[in-house]
């Protein structure tokens, strides 16, 4: 069963290529962190402020593909977590069908942050992230 979560922190640290963003339960109490890299950070980070750039950023990109297929994102899904890399998929419906994406979930929470779609974690994963 999925999960349906949201962005409950962003941790900067401008020193490091590894930054932190947490996700929590939308309706509960579960979270965890996944280290992601400082591109994607800033990428999510200038979304969720309204901060739209100039020229689309590789994400925006990616959103403008999508549109542009006529398809659309219904969610992305951080569905595994092995040795210790968390694994998502990237969830379009187009023509009628649903297409899987494999994506690093940095990639798919960036592209979720640049259209609103919603985020979900397969209940085995807040099992995995809690042992």
């Amino acid at each position: 069963m999925d999960v349906e979560v949201e962005l409950s922190r962003i941790i900067i640290n401008e020193t490091s290529d590894q930054q932190i963003i947490v996700l929590k339960e939308r309706h509960g109490d579960r979270a965890f962190p996944i280290v992601i890299g400082i591109v994607e950070i800033f990428a999510i980070d200038r979304r969720l402020k309204g901060i739209v750039p100039p020229r689309p950023m590789t994400h925006d990109l990616l959103a403008n593909v999508i549109d542009g297929l006529g398809a659309k994102v219904q969610r992305i899904v951080i569905d595994d977590l092995r040795d210790h890399t968390f694994y998502a998929k990237i969830y379009l419906q187009m023509d009628g069908r649903t297409v899987k994406i494999d994506s690093r979930p940095s990639d798919a929470i960036a592209l979720c942050a640049a259209i609103s779609a919603p985020i979900f974690v397969a209940d085995h994963v807040f099992d995995k992230t809690s042992q």
